[in-house]
């Protein structure tokens, strides 16, 4: 059984569809082992994203994923890594396969609706930035 990190962003949760993308997590088989609302602070999403610090998006994904709630998610499932990226869809909803999530309700590449880990180290470091071991 693998995890992965999701986060639904504050584009999708301003648009008040939150139980549809739940509800899809459900359908695709994965299990959530954790789940909860949050406001990110400039700082959260700052350390979050400090891997892309040097790109030039990096201050306006800052400064977006602390505009509004988002609901971060642990994903179990078999593969989950690679499933929720195949259900999200690829980065850029225009270049999104039809029927995955970015292409429902995305926007634009940081305006995309879910974020999803690229690898398990990854998923190891996200889930522990948002979910501390108690």
């Amino acid at each position: 059984m693998d995890r992965t990190l999701a986060i639904i962003k504050p584009d999708a949760t301003k648009k008040r569809i939150i139980g549809k993308i739940v509800e899809r997590i459900e359908e695709e088989g994965f299990t959530i082992a954790e789940m909860r609302l949050a406001r990110l602070t400039e700082d959260e999403a700052k350390g979050f994203y400090a891997v892309h610090k040097d790109k030039g998006f990096y201050g306006s994904l800052c400064e977006f994923m602390s505009s509004g709630p988002v609901v971060l998610l642990v994903l179990e499932a078999e593969n989950a890594i690679r499933r929720w990226r195949e259900v999200m869809g690829a980065t850029d909803p225009a270049q999104a396969k039809p029927g995955t999530l970015r292409r429902a309700y995305g926007f634009s590449i940081e305006r995309n609706a879910v974020h999803g880990s690229d690898a398990r180290e990854t998923a190891e470091w996200e889930i522990a930035y948002f979910f501390k071991k108690k």
